[in-house]
């Protein structure tokens, strides 16, 4: 396996994004309380939750065992997407910046699993009395990557559907 001629030259944002969630989650955590909430827009806030839950704090009232769970699924989706970018071409490069983009997500989610048991959330958007649930860049980037590879896969059968069966333009 060729690192540059792989995905793999994508792990740059991987370490980019990640350094970002893990900071902004740090900065959150050491300079707020617990449920502390900054209004930056009428809309928006920073607001410092914990999220030992899956998203939209799916399983956050359970026993505990729910820690050990997505932390499983979280490693397990890291090592997919990690060897995942390393078979992606290189010229594929919407994809391989989706799959890095997910990869550190689930990395940043991951890392708040293990050492806290929850998932530090801050991004807090709220519209007429209905609050959004919190979120963090890992979150973000882990969706930003989804709707990459959606495109993704619109483009290529765009590609593909003007070949016709044997691999050659129907012009």
């Amino acid at each position: 396996m060729n690192i540059k001629n792989s995905g793999l030259v994508w792990l740059w944002l991987t370490l980019l994004v990640l350094v970002i969630d893990q900071g902004s989650k740090q900065w959150v955590a050491n300079s707020m309380e617990l449920f502390d909430s900054i209004k930056l827009l009428p809309i928006f806030s920073i607001t410092y939750v914990r999220n030992p839950g899956a998203a939209f704090s799916f399983l956050a009232d359970q026993g505990g065992w729910q820690r050990w769970f997505f932390t499983l699924i979280a490693f397990a989706a890291s090592i997919v997407f990690a060897v995942w970018l390393a078979k992606t071409p290189k010229n594929q490069t919407v994809l391989s910046i989706a799959l890095a983009l997910m990869l550190s997500g689930a990395v940043g989610n991951l890392i708040d699993r293990v050492l806290f048991g929850y998932v530090i959330d801050f991004i807090d958007f709220h519209w007429a009395g209905y609050t959004f649930p919190a979120f963090n860049i890992a979150d973000s980037s882990i969706f930003i990557g989804a709707v990459f590879m959606v495109f993704d896969s619109f483009k290529k059968e765009t590609n593909n559907s003007s070949l016709n069966e044997n691999g050659s333009d129907k012009k």
